[in-house]
């Protein structure tokens, strides 16, 4: 069966940028000005632990029929993940990257012979958070801040979308086609008022779009166009305590995204779940001539 990616949806493999955005007929009044810049300095200081750590990502790929029930049986994955940061300097962004080495497929060890699904999420793939960044708060318009409420607390929630689209990016690699639609999409963040920690990003597709498929490629899908119906993706965060040093960081919990086609597999569910949190110990040693 052809299988189908989106990768413009942060919950595997985000390419977006968040930016202290202008609202439309004026500048960004102070109070959405100050939040952006509490956003930014905690997205700073959450690279900066993040790097340090690492986790257990288990990840479900569940291909279901237009009733939303099981069609085919769900892929099981698991890894370990951590984070990579490299700061900007003299302004410019800096670069936020999520590594994952694969643990287990479908219950068992990874071999060196498995190779990764068309749905699998990538090695390596752009941090969600890194669209935060002060240095990447330029492309981006939001909402005034309201207020909101996760899992019971009191936060501040803004709504972004992107200021300009880019061209749409379309790859085919035998049965899979993979597919970038950016600035087309639109976004909503959780966040503490004071203190800018971030507990839950939304990001969901606009409109419908279609993606036209080629010659060679109409026998493997058996229709001359293919239409992406829905796309959307949930982040949710958590406290998670450590030890020596004893401090709390707000880690991913699970990300949940849903993607509806025309074709193919008509809809398909990913959840990844977060645990086993850990710090990333190295050792060193000194090498004398």
């Amino acid at each position: 069966m052809p299988y189908l990616r989106t990768s413009h949806i942060c919950a595997i493999a985000a390419c977006l940028a968040l930016t202290a955005g202008r609202p439309a007929g004026g500048e960004a009044p102070a109070d959405l000005t100050v939040f952006l810049g509490r956003i930014g300095a905690y997205v700073e200081r959450y690279y900066a632990t993040a790097q340090r750590l690492v986790a257990v990502e288990a990840v479900t790929i569940q291909p279901l029929r237009r009733d939303l029930t099981s069609s085919e049986f769900a892929r099981q994955l698991e890894y370990d993940l951590r984070v990579e940061w490299t700061p900007g300097e003299a302004g410019q962004p800096g670069e936020a990257q999520v590594r994952r080495t694969l643990l287990k497929v479908n219950g068992r060890v990874s071999r060196p012979r498995d190779k990764p699904g068309c749905l699998d999420p990538r090695p390596v793939s752009p941090e969600p958070l890194a669209m935060f960044l002060p240095a990447q708060q330029g492309d981006y318009a939001f909402s005034r801040p309201r207020p909101g409420r996760v899992g019971g607390r009191r936060v501040t929630r803004l709504d972004y979308r992107p200021l300009t689209a880019g061209p749409i990016d379309v790859s085919w690699k035998e049965d899979c086609v993979s597919v970038d639609l950016p600035g087309r999409w639109r976004g909503q963040v959780w966040a503490d008022e004071t203190t800018g920690e971030i507990l839950r990003v939304d990001e969901f597709l606009v409109g419908r779009h279609d993606i036209t498929v080629p010659d060679g490629q109409q026998r493997n899908w058996g229709v001359p166009t293919l239409t992406l119906e829905r796309s959307t993706s949930s982040i949710r965060y958590k406290p998670v305590r450590f030890q020596d040093p004893q401090e709390v960081v707000l880690m991913p919990a699970e990300i949940e995204s849903v993607t509806a086609w025309s074709t193919g597999t008509p809809h398909l569910r990913i959840r990844q779940v977060f645990s086993n949190y850990r710090r990333f110990i190295t050792d060193g040693r000194i090498l004398e001539e």
